[in-house]
């Protein structure tokens, strides 16, 4: 697989949920094996046990930045603690980690819940904050002509929900993922790395991928996720950082 070396270098986090079973014994033994694989920061998906303050200590300590966290959408009403949260981490974006799909059962319904993570954005943009969505393969679902996810970012500013496409599920779902960076790159500061399961093993074409990363020339972290390994989690993580190297990326 040919690459051509990036125009921009991206630094590359690891998004926790991909060892989450380790975060939920040591958090700060799992950072520091994070580090050592050269991750330069992490998105994080709950603390491990640990509160915000302690995780943020974890983190420095094995000199790991939080690229940003994940939420469940059913703790979009816990917006003060989750600002907390977010200041006391640094982490300037916070991101929906997924939507019920068993919401999305027409347009309308697909608009209300744009505006819904509008109205949450624009009060995370008040202290500083980006909001963001994380799709799956569901939000590419058609109504009356248009995907969920076009219905949903259509009714939501960019500066008030960004977008985190995670290019496996919209390659799973029948979308080009690079097309879909070169459509709404410029809504996209958080980009989602992900195959079948190592990275570069699987049906991504990632130098069309990377390529449209570069002519967007936005994003601000690539987040490394892998939830399906034929290794030892950190085995596999190891052998997709050295791919992700070999093609400038890490």
């Amino acid at each position: 697989m040919s690459l051509t070396p990036p125009l921009r270098p991206v630094p590359l986090a690891l998004q926790l949920w991909s060892v989450k079973d380790s975060v939920a014994k040591d958090f700060a033994a799992t950072a520091a094996k994070v580090a050592a694989l050269g991750f330069k920061g992490v998105e994080l998906a709950g603390y491990g046990g640990l509160d915000a303050r302690g995780t943020k200590a974890a983190l420095d300590a094995s000199g790991l930045r939080v690229a940003g966290m994940h939420i469940n959408p059913a703790k979009l009403g816990e917006i003060n603690q989750i600002i907390d949260d977010a200041l006391t981490l640094g982490s300037k974006h916070v991101t929906c980690a997924f939507w019920p799909r068993t919401h999305y059962v027409s347009a309308a319904a697909c608009e209300r819940i744009g505006l819904r993570m509008a109205e949450f954005g624009a009060n995370l943009r008040a202290v500083g904050l980006q909001f963001s969505f994380h799709n799956h393969d569901a939000e590419l679902a058609v109504h009356d002509g248009r995907s969920v996810l076009s219905w949903i970012l259509g009714a939501a500013p960019p500066r008030l929900l960004a977008m985190e496409p995670d290019v496996y599920w919209l390659h799973h779902a029948g979308y080009d993922p690079a097309r879909f960076l070169l459509e709404q790159g410029a809504r996209c500061p958080l980009i989602h790395l992900r195959d079948e399961a190592e990275i570069g093993y699987g049906p991504v074409d990632y130098p069309k991928v990377f390529a449209a990363i570069d002519a967007v020339a936005v994003a601000e972290w690539l987040i490394l996720e892998q939830d399906r390994f034929n290794y030892e989690p950190f085995e596999s993580l190891r052998r997709g950082v050295d791919r992700l190297a070999q093609w400038g990326r890490a």
